[in-house]
């Protein structure tokens, strides 16, 4: 199966600074622009089905490209989000880096899991297993739109790289079988080491 794994666009969290994650809030005007701009350059895919994300974010991305293709979408609850961020989600960074510092800096290593996360090791478990159960659909090519962990999550799969810059509404292209996943192409994604 051909599958184009994409990250949401542009959110109010995003411009406001905010620890994501399991935070759930919508696109901006910048957002629904960037989702039109992925709906084009997915138009000649040949997406027959859209899954997608529990996260409102996700599924405003998503409705955008339904709309435009005519074809059926599926909220997975497993494509979400890791909550990474635990009692500070939803928290404006500066925030809470004021009220708790050493949680902020227990950030920096994505293994990490503060209070009230989720741990990584189940988080990329989750994901994986969404994909392999996707893939064994009877489509021929779908879209996932997801978020930036899950698709870093299948890059460190392959390339090792220990953190990624996803752009919003980056995606990568992957050819899945048999729980072999092989990355075809990616865009708007550059590793950070």
């Amino acid at each position: 199966m051909k599958i184009f794994m994409c990250r949401h666009g542009q959110t109010t969290g995003d411009i406001e600074d905010r620890y994501g994650g399991d935070y759930d809030d919508h696109l901006t005007e910048v957002g629904k622009q960037q989702s039109m701009i992925l709906t084009e350059n997915l138009s000649d895919k040949g997406i027959e089905k859209v899954y997608v994300s529990t996260k409102i974010r996700a599924i405003e991305t998503a409705q955008m490209i339904v709309n435009n293709f005519y074809c059926e979408m599926e909220v997975v609850t497993d494509l979400r989000e890791r909550n990474q961020y635990g009692i500070l989600t939803a928290m404006v960074k500066s925030k809470a880096k004021e009220k708790f510092p050493e949680l902020v800096e227990q950030l920096k290593d994505y293994k990490n899991t503060i209070e009230g996360a989720e741990p990584n090791d189940s988080f990329e478990m989750r994901i994986l297993n969404s994909i392999y159960q996707i893939a064994k659909e009877s489509q021929k090519v779908v879209a996932i739109i997801t978020h930036g962990g899950p698709i870093k999550t299948v890059l460190r799969q392959i390339e090792y790289h220990r953190d990624f810059k996803i752009e919003d509404c980056g995606y990568i292209e992957l050819n899945v079988e048999n729980q072999n996943i092989q990355i075809i192409k990616q865009k708007g994604i550059e590793p950070r080491d």
